[in-house]
């Protein structure tokens, strides 16, 4: 009989790894050495590891900033977003694309809503490939390709993580929408094929995100669905968050162009209530 079948036996197993520390899981209270200038130990909101197939999910204010490093150059960050007060507004990957006349996310692009507004912003980018067409891997496409892909198998997939984040915060299947992918890219070739750019690349690429709503950020760490290596490759992803200002009327990112500031105006226009 196992050691734990017994209930006093198993509360003291429980209890006997508390203090335990291992890389993959989240810093509370949140503590990190390398924040920016500027920004103090006080205002950290976040510090997370995710494993390798793993999720996060986060409420995060209006200002905040939140870093994601791929630690080992193998990370795929797959990103949604949703209005913290009103979920039923969401990342809108195909208006983020339209209306910015770019489909490639790279520093001062943002991050648009199905409402016109403005959900995040990328202050610095030194990775350069991310990817808004592809989505990412089901359980079925996963268990394809790998022999599995259940949730709780060894090579789950990013729709199901992205279930389970918004999960954490009410939301349901339905709610989980397209995503960007960051650190993971694709780039489209004349006659419209679809090139995969997957690396793995160099460790500790960096991409800075400025929230601009109250937003619920939900991310996963799976492979890219269109990954044409024949293991299932994933390594850890680093987020970090903490308080910053709002962004003002004189920010060159606001300003950048006629379609930046008509979205930044639609969200200023949300919060004037």
């Amino acid at each position: 009989m196992s050691g734990t079948a017994d209930p006093k036996a198993a509360r003291d197993h429980a209890r006997a790894q508390g203090g335990t520390r291992v890389e993959a899981m989240p810093v509370r209270p949140p503590v990190a050495d390398d924040l920016p200038e500027g920004v103090a130990a006080s205002d950290l909101l976040w510090e997370e590891t995710l494993a390798p197939g793993g999720y996060a999910s986060r409420r995060l204010a209006r200002g905040s900033q939140l870093r994601l490093i791929d630690k080992q150059g193998d990370a795929c960050a797959s990103l949604n977003i949703f209005n913290a007060e009103m979920p039923t507004e969401r990342l809108n990957v195909a208006d983020t694309v339209k209306v910015q006349w770019n489909a490639y996310l790279g520093t001062g692009k943002l991050l648009l809503s199905d409402m016109g507004r403005v959900m995040a912003s990328i202050l610095a980018d030194d990775a350069g490939t991310h990817d808004t067409f592809c989505g990412v891997a089901t359980a079925a496409g996963n268990a394809r390709k790998y022999g599995e892909g259940r949730n709780s198998g060894a090579f789950p997939g990013g729709r199901d993580r992205l279930i389970l984040g918004a999960a954490k915060h009410g939301l349901t299947r339905r709610d989980v929408h397209p995503c960007v992918n960051l650190f993971k890219g694709t780039r489209i070739e004349e006659g419209g094929a679809i090139t995969p750019i997957i690396g793995p690349f160099e460790s500790a690429r960096a991409v800075l995100l400025r929230c601009e709503m109250d937003v619920i950020v939900v991310i996963a760490n799976c492979p890219h669905v269109l990954d044409p290596r024949e293991g299932w490759h994933s390594t850890p992803l680093r987020a970090t968050a903490w308080r910053a200002g709002i962004t003002p009327e004189t920010d060159p990112v606001r300003n950048a162009t006629p379609e930046a500031t008509r979205a930044f105006l639609n969200t200023e226009d949300y919060y004037r209530r």
